[in-house]
């Protein structure tokens, strides 16, 4: 490329002197410079306008594409939610060339790429058809800029957004609202698939007046004389059957812990009330993550949860004395029925295990 190619006004102060020295005739010594330098500054090309620039109809179907586009972002948004509601969760369709797929997961990622397709699409279409191509260069400015630096920036913004039509479009501005707006309810029905609502079932056990508390070894009713002081014994409501269907989900809440403690060694009121010679009953779920707690030391009447350290005093209305547990764990008032055996006297007033949002 030689100087004769480079518009005078693009060149340095300097070439452009010697440019205009030079006039038209051979090979100066300024074009061998700039021959021979592949790294000088061309300048920038001659700006081209595009037919949207000088053809308002042309603009206006663009705009219309670019609200097009974005309407078919919230038509396949809405599509996703009907898709989501039609469609069990087990039907199948054959679909050339995957074969027999969900129809429920086919469905709902096909609908949700379209609705963000058209967004970038409409993004796009809008951002090369309507938009300002111009290319602006600015020299390199030190990193704290100076009041005039801000006052430029500002300007730059205020030029870019009149530049852009974004207040004057109103078709487009208003359909992408709408596009934006309407493809998060896709993560919001998603939600759904979560589960049934858990209703009164966290709050909620087997344990009721008058069930006896079953030994989770023996599978046998346990007496007051079974439970010495030092040990650590386990049980499980009266009727729950480890073949029974349901067996983990209820003992996942139901599971209790029980140990004998010198009345005079309880240190909480309430604790002692609902004890039994001795004998407190505690869920055996641990209320940070829900692990099982398993380990007990007689001297101190702490127990600990082998999976993140959690300790509880059983003499204290097992208060949390250490680890990431955020409350006590849920005690069981015990009794004795006519047979001698132990028997709960109602259920945990309160959820066993972790914390939930509704927790109170």
């Amino acid at each position: 490329m030689s100087s004769q190619d480079i518009p005078e006004e693009n060149l340095p102060e300097e070439q452009a002197a010697a440019h205009g020295a030079a006039g038209h005739g051979g090979t100066t010594a300024l074009a061998k410079r700039v021959d021979d330098d592949p790294f000088h500054d061309p300048g920038l090309p001659a700006h081209k306008p595009r037919i949207q620039d000088i053809d308002e109809r042309a603009a206006q179907r663009s705009e219309r594409t670019v609200a097009l586009l974005f309407t078919l972002s919230m038509l396949a948004t809405v599509a996703f939610i009907a898709c989501f509601v039609i469609f069990p969760v087990d039907k199948l369709v054959y679909i050339w060339p995957f074969g027999r797929v969900s129809a429920l997961n086919f469905s709902l990622g096909w609908t949700l790429g379209a609705a963000l397709f058209f967004i970038g699409a409409g993004a796009v279409h809008w951002a090369r058809t309507l938009m300002s191509d111009v290319e602006v260069a600015d020299d390199r400015h030190p990193i704290e800029a100076s009041p005039e630096v801000k006052a430029k920036v500002l300007a730059d913004l205020a030029a870019g957004n009149e530049e852009s039509g974004f207040g004057r479009r109103k078709l487009i501005r208003n359909t992408m609202f709408g596009a934006l707006a309407l493809v998060p309810l896709t993560g919001v029905v998603l939600l759904r698939d979560l589960g049934p609502l858990p209703e009164r079932k966290l709050r909620e056990t087997l344990w009721a007046k008058g069930k006896q508390l079953i030994n989770m070894n023996t599978h046998e009713p346990l007496r007051p004389e079974d439970i010495t002081v030092g040990s650590l014994v386990f049980a499980m409501p009266e009727g729950l059957k480890e073949d029974d269907h349901n067996f983990q989900i209820e003992i996942g809440k139901a599971a209790l812990m029980l140990v004998r403690i010198q009345p005079e060694d309880i240190k909480d009121k309430r604790e002692l009330e609902w004890s039994h010679d001795g004998i407190v009953a505690f869920s055996k779920v641990c209320t940070h993550v829900g692990c099982p707690i398993s380990l007990y030391e007689q001297q101190t009447h702490h127990v600990l949860c082998p999976c993140h350290q959690s300790t509880f005093d059983l003499s204290d209305g097992a208060r949390v004395i250490f680890g990431p547990a955020g409350h006590a764990l849920p005690q069981l008032q015990i009794g004795v029925n006519a047979q001698g055996n132990l028997e709960a006297l109602g259920d945990f007033e309160e959820p066993v295990g972790a914390s939930f949002w509704e927790r109170g």
